[in-house]
């Protein structure tokens, strides 16, 4: 069954999520576990991946969700896809210019650089009210049906959205797994080893840095507007802090530089905040508490840990 799912990963996540809806409590919760996973998806390829710790990963699920917002909410671009690419655009160039001087830094002071941008960001968007709502969020997002050649398909139902959804996240997926299969994949992972023997093999590191931060805030910037379309809404927190601590807690519950680990990551912490803040408003203590323990105990995360016990 490993060897299987190792070869064909994208099969075997297409099965899994197919099912997913019918497993969770209700159906939007299994679209929000989607739609996170793909965030924690893109954080992993820089952090697993490459070897860079970013602490402002909120900056492009924010640049997404606006994106997609302010072009169905204030253009009022009626097509689904142009909104979609008004949000992947605005967070590819925003993963350029972010990623063009974070990178000039190391270690700490990137990770630093990485916040601070993404804080300048929700600053920006908390004061430009006439576009973003501020305070309030961005509202009145309208979700356009799904326009193929010769059909119109209405996504305004839960489950329907979930596997639109699952088709943009799969696609994600796919590219991911041809991005690591690929000679570009096997530098990222030697950078992350070790990036000056990388560069003495005469690799350009810092090209190859800056494409890995610009995929990830793709991939990102998908999961945002996605999660705009799911919402309507885009709240102001999208840009905040919190929010980029958020994907780093899931990429290492999952398992940091594994394949499925981020959506194994997303599944457990949503699904731990939504059974716990049933019998507590404290549910982020336990969650923090059983984070800490994965750290202390398990730093391969949940599915590092499961493939390490399978063995190779």
């Amino acid at each position: 069954m490993r060897s299987w799912i190792a070869t064909h990963p994208v099969v075997a996540f297409l099965v899994v999520f197919a099912i997913f809806p019918y497993l969770v409590p209700y159906k939007a919760l299994a679209t929000q576990v989607l739609i996170y996973g793909l965030f924690a998806l893109g954080f992993n390829l820089l952090y697993g991946y490459t070897g860079l710790l970013s602490f402002g990963h909120a900056a492009y699920w924010g640049l997404g969700a606006y994106g997609t917002g302010i072009a169905l909410a204030k253009l009022k671009v009626g097509s689904l896809w142009l909104g979609l690419a008004a949000g992947l655009g605005l967070a590819a160039a925003g993963g350029a210019v972010i990623g063009f001087f974070c990178l000039r830094r190391r270690g700490i002071y990137f990770a630093m650089l990485t916040l601070a941008f993404a804080q300048l960001l929700y600053f920006v968007g908390f004061h430009l009210a006439d576009w973003t709502g501020g305070d309030d969020g961005l509202r009145g997002i309208t979700l356009p049906p799904l326009a193929l050649p010769g059909v119109t398909i209405p996504l305004d139902t839960s489950l329907a959205f979930y596997y639109f959804a699952l088709a943009l996240v799969a696609t994600a997926v796919a590219a991911l797994k041809r991005i690591l299969d690929s000679p570009f994949g096997a530098v990222l992972q030697a950078i992350r080893e070790n990036s000056e023997r990388a560069s003495a093999c005469g690799y350009d590191t810092s090209r190859v840095k800056l494409l890995s931060f610009v995929f990830s805030a793709l991939f990102a910037g998908l999961a945002g507007s996605l999660d705009a379309l799911r919402l309507n809404v885009v709240p102001i927190e999208s840009l905040y802090w919190t929010t980029s601590g958020q994907v780093v807690i899931m990429t290492l519950l999952g398992g940091a530089g594994t394949f499925f680990g981020p959506f194994v990551g997303a599944a457990t912490f949503l699904v731990l905040e939504d059974r716990l803040a049933v019998f507590t408003e404290s549910w982020p203590l336990v969650v923090g508490a059983i984070f800490m323990a994965f750290v202390l105990f398990l730093p391969k995360g949940i599915w590092g840990t499961l493939l390490a016990r399978l063995g190779p």
